[in-house]
């Protein structure tokens, strides 16, 4: 009887030769700089060769380069909160850094590392550009059809949590582990 509940437990499947933890580290870190580096080089570019409200087409009409300031989340959703967005972008950067020592998935390192390269990005707005330390506006510059205006680390978030609900939909842990699916019964078996 206790053997028949363990076995429709789940438990985690066992895992072929995991990456090392050399490796991971520099999956993480490496994509963690490149996001936050292709995004602060970008805004660079495009605040000293664009002025704010400046429309360029790229892409006509997919894509364009529409320079403008963004006080507020997503779709300018809390922009007399700016202040709000700094202290919970840098909890968020806190608690990657937290879980990193939890890797074991080269994925999750990828996940990871854009997520923080993300959140960096768009805090060292917030943190250093005008209006004020803590409530600076992002420079957002990437415009397609019937979307928001967005930037390389806005991007990077979001490949980032898409890559998350991938890992956690095929049941991959933050670990490296798999959890396999409950054995189903067999009518022949009894």
């Amino acid at each position: 009887m206790t053997d028949d509940l363990a076995a429709d437990a789940p438990h985690p499947a066992p895992s072929s030769a995991r990456p090392s933890r050399t490796l991971l580290l520099s999956l993480f870190a490496g994509f963690a700089v490149f996001a936050y580096v292709l995004d602060q080089l970008t805004k660079i570019w495009v605040t000293s060769s664009m002025v704010e409200g400046e429309r360029i087409p790229v892409l006509p009409p997919l894509l364009h380069w529409y320079f403008i300031r963004n006080s507020g989340a997503a779709f300018s959703i809390g922009e007399n909160v700016t202040w709000v967005f700094s202290i919970i972008m840098a909890g968020v950067s806190i608690a990657i850094l937290f879980q990193v020592r939890k890797l074991g998935s080269a994925w999750w390192s990828l996940a990871l590392g854009l997520l923080l390269g993300g959140a960096l990005g768009n805090l060292t707005d917030r943190l250093f550009r005008e209006p004020s330390f803590g409530m600076g506006h992002v420079v957002d510059f990437i415009q397609l059809p019937n979307f928001a205006i967005f930037n390389i680390a806005d991007s990077a978030v979001v490949s980032a949590v898409s890559i998350i609900c991938i890992l956690t939909l095929r049941g991959i842990s933050l670990d490296g582990t798999r959890h396999a699916a409950e054995p189903q019964k067999k009518a022949d078996d009894a």
